[in-house]
């Protein structure tokens, strides 16, 4: 099966359309058509069902997708591996939740490099499931994430909790009945913690998966929501955001997941782990 025709596929679904994604890929809108046939044809079924507004997957492109996504990251891992940049002679390719990547993602990217230079780091965001996806098949060698699922090659490495704080864009706001909050998802242990607590709260009219995008619209269109007191520290230090005094204080966990077959000549990672432990 074709890279590049599985890549075209993926850059179709993300952009909606064939002539969006040819744009994406600086190739002509009939080189994406071409493309896209031969996939169908090797599969055998029909993969999207293209109208004037745009592309939508059909049952089979929908099981596709998954499998494209992980091949194409294969891909990639592997040229990554057999053509180490000068001086380097191994990867370690590290995957993180978005959320976590100006805490803990950071800190462990930059000790892998200062303590092991001549080591290479490729890094990739997801979400919670696209990261135990990618260490489940051997994509990425750690990762740093929330709430994981364990497999038999797997040993799970739990960090210090993260302090959930409401943070507000107006000094003064109410802890409840907030007509601007915004919620945020923050896991299974908060949204039942949280509903405990507010239980008398109306639905937010504005709900986002992932606090890094939930900050950046808080601070466009103001309000009150929940983040990790990690992500807001510099929006603090300039104004731009308060802690609403009195409010409950919520925690979520965090975990660094190794796979123990990538991970066994690693000397220097146990020490490392210790050191984001405390």
């Amino acid at each position: 099966m074709n890279i590049v025709s599985l890549r075209t596929f993926l850059a179709i679904v993300e952009t909606g359309s064939l002539v969006r994604a040819s744009e994406k890929m600086n190739v002509t809108q009939s080189t994406v058509t071409a493309r896209l046939r031969t996939l169908e044809d090797e599969v055998g079924q029909s993969l999207l069902r293209r109208n004037k507004s745009g592309a939508t997957l059909t049952p089979a492109g929908t099981k596709l997708l998954r499998y494209a996504d992980i091949m194409v990251g294969l891909w990639r891992q592997a040229k990554l591996e057999t053509s180490l940049p000068a001086g380097t002679d191994s990867v370690c390719n590290f995957g993180c939740h978005i959320d976590l990547w100006a805490s803990s993602g950071k800190a462990f990217c930059h000790s892998v490099t200062r303590v092991e230079p001549k080591m290479g780091v490729s890094i990739l965001h997801g979400s919670r499931e696209e990261l135990e996806t990618w260490i489940g098949t051997g994509l990425v060698d750690v990762i740093l994430t929330y709430e994981p699922g364990l497999r038999g090659n797997q040993t799970v490495h739990t960090l210090r909790p993260e302090d959930i704080v409401l943070y507000t864009t107006r000094v003064g706001s109410p802890i409840r009945h907030d007509p601007h909050y915004v919620y945020i998802e923050h896991g299974d242990e908060f949204r039942a913690r949280h509903a405990a607590v507010y239980s008398d709260a109306d639905t937010a009219r504005v709900t986002f998966g992932c606090a890094t995008w939930g900050l950046e619209y808080l601070l466009e269109h103001g309000g009150s929501a929940y983040f990790p007191r990690h992500l807001v520290g510099e929006h603090l230090r300039t104004g731009k955001l308060f802690e609403v005094a009195g409010a409950p204080v919520f925690f979520r966990k965090r975990y660094l997941v190794v796979n123990d077959d990538a991970v066994g000549g690693w000397g220097w990672i146990e020490p490392l782990i210790h050191r984001l432990q405390t």
